[in-house]
């Protein structure tokens, strides 16, 4: 597996160009220098990649769950052969530490592949008796070609999340992944090629989502659309594809509460909420950006999060010492910069960072921000209402559950919540009475792939995960036999 200056689509088994020939530039974010070239694709090359899966969907489909769970088994084992490669470009490509692609990133690459190439192994459907009567059994059948589009923050993490149950349903795929991380995308595309899938089975399209993400949702023969990103582009690929009717399954943004008892452990609270805060530079749709503490243990709290912040190392991201590397773009930092001008602007006190730092050549052009904490903001102020999705964090007291659940559940998103107690009855009280898809008690992203994952509200519509996810990429078809 190796990366290229100029990235190519991968359409019917074959590397190739835009037909247009364009290309957009691709910036190493801790440098802010221009590294590769992306396609940049269009209407032609959704419809290439289209009649590619169109054609290739017949034999896939009818291909037998065994011989799909050996071709999918192969593709996570050259990811996994080919670590070390997948990770130094995934690093470069989105600014992250080499560390966490390393441990984190394409490690769950290749065990997304695994676990959906497994789980159709085991995958069941209904069966119905009408006693004396009849039998009815449900069919699951593969839809036909889908839509997968994956955003920057984790890209071949959840571009495999929404590719593998896809293909291992039977589906041919037309998939983008983000403009701005497009690198480990184009590297799973040259391990199609080894693992042996078939050509058309999976269709890699690259460029700007109001192009070809565009035509890819608009696209009246792609059946299903499974995305991964922003609350308001989900609102128009919502507005897009619903009226078509389309299956939709629309995973968006987070504004996540993390709740912390005074009968909670401590030591353990402290370290994961500083994972939970600021890991991956905050560009988690999972992270915990709103801390309510109770207020007994608020100041010990605050200066200990505080201490631990200012002791996070921003640099190099291929250092192994590195905690935090770089934001994914400079229109991206700018904007979580902006958060942190407003914050200031509604009453609110920076505790530490909020400013950007400055690197040594050849980074003094990068995208660095040191970790920021503010508090004394109002729980319904924008800075705890708007996504951020940065390393900034606003930090509160509470005085009651009750006054902790109004909190935590004020803002339009609900996608995931912590809670840190030690009071079994009260962690059950608060995960029923939170707006949330995911609650996690005394733990953060602790993740078992079995589980439904997905938000409420404006977090998003529909569940990925598990059965959740062959059930989405799949039709049920009711049989009914009379004897």
């Amino acid at each position: 597996m190796s990366p290229d200056k100029y990235i190519k689509n991968y359409i019917n088994g074959a590397l190739v160009p835009a037909i247009s020939g364009a290309y957009i530039n691709n910036i190493n974010p801790a440098t802010g220098k221009v590294y590769s070239h992306i396609p940049d694709s269009d209407a032609e090359d959704v419809q290439r990649a289209y009649e590619a899966a169109e054609r290739a969907f017949p034999q896939w489909s009818k291909l037998g769950i065994q011989k799909r769970f050996r071709i999918l088994n192969r593709l996570a084992d050259i990811i996994e052969q080919n670590l070390e490669a997948f990770a130094k470009a995934e690093s470069i490509d989105s600014g992250k530490p080499l560390r966490n692609a390393m441990t984190i990133d394409i490690p769950r690459a290749h065990q997304n592949i695994r676990f959906f190439a497994t789980a159709i192994l085991h995958f069941s459907s209904e069966s119905h008796h009408m006693e004396g009567n009849a039998i009815n059994f449900t069919l699951r059948q593969p839809i036909g070609v889908v839509g997968c589009i994956s955003p920057w923050n984790l890209p071949l993490y959840l571009f495999t999340w929404k590719i593998a149950p896809a293909l291992a349903t039977g589906n041919c795929v037309v998939a983008k992944p983000s403009e701005v991380t497009p690198m480990t995308a184009y590297l799973l595309a040259q391990a199609c090629t080894e693992a042996g899938l078939p050509p058309g089975v999976l269709n890699i399209v690259h460029g700007r989502g109001p192009k070809a993400g565009q035509h890819i949702v608009e696209h009246p023969k792609i059946k299903a659309i499974s995305f991964t990103g922003g609350t308001n582009t989900g609102k128009h690929i919502a507005a897009t594809a619903a009226p078509m009717f389309k299956k939709l399954s629309l995973e968006l943004g987070g504004k996540n509460p993390n709740i912390i008892f005074a009968d909670c452990d401590f030591d353990k609270m402290i370290a994961t909420t500083l994972k939970s805060s600021f890991s991956n530079n905050g560009q988690i749709c999972l992270c915990g950006s709103r801390v309510y503490v109770e207020r007994s243990i608020y100041d010990r709290f605050k200066e200990e999060l505080v201490k631990r912040t200012q002791s996070l190392e921003v640099g190099d991201p291929a250092n192994s010492l590195t905690d935090m590397g770089a934001m994914v773009s400079e229109s991206h930092m700018e904007k979580v910069m902006s958060y942190v001008k407003l914050a200031v602007e509604e009453g609110g006190t920076i505790l530490c960072g909020g400013e950007k730092v400055n690197m040594k050549a050849p980074f003094d052009e990068g995208y660095f921000m040191r970790p920021t904490v503010i508090e004394g903001l109002p729980y319904n102020c924008r800075t705890n209402q708007e996504e951020i999705f940065g390393p900034v964090v606003t930090i509160s007291p509470f005085d009651t559950e009750e006054e902790a659940l109004e909190y935590a559940n004020s803002t339009d998103y609900g996608l995931s919540s912590t809670i840190w107690t030690s009071d079994i009855s009260r962690a059950n009280r608060m995960a029923e009475a939170i707006h949330a898809g995911i609650v996690w008690v005394n733990c953060w992203l602790l993740r078992d792939l079995r589980t439904p994952f997905g938000g409420v509200k404006n977090s998003g519509v529909g569940r990925e995960g598990g059965l959740e996810a062959l059930r989405f990429f799949t039709e049920p078809k009711n049989v009914c036999i009379k004897y």
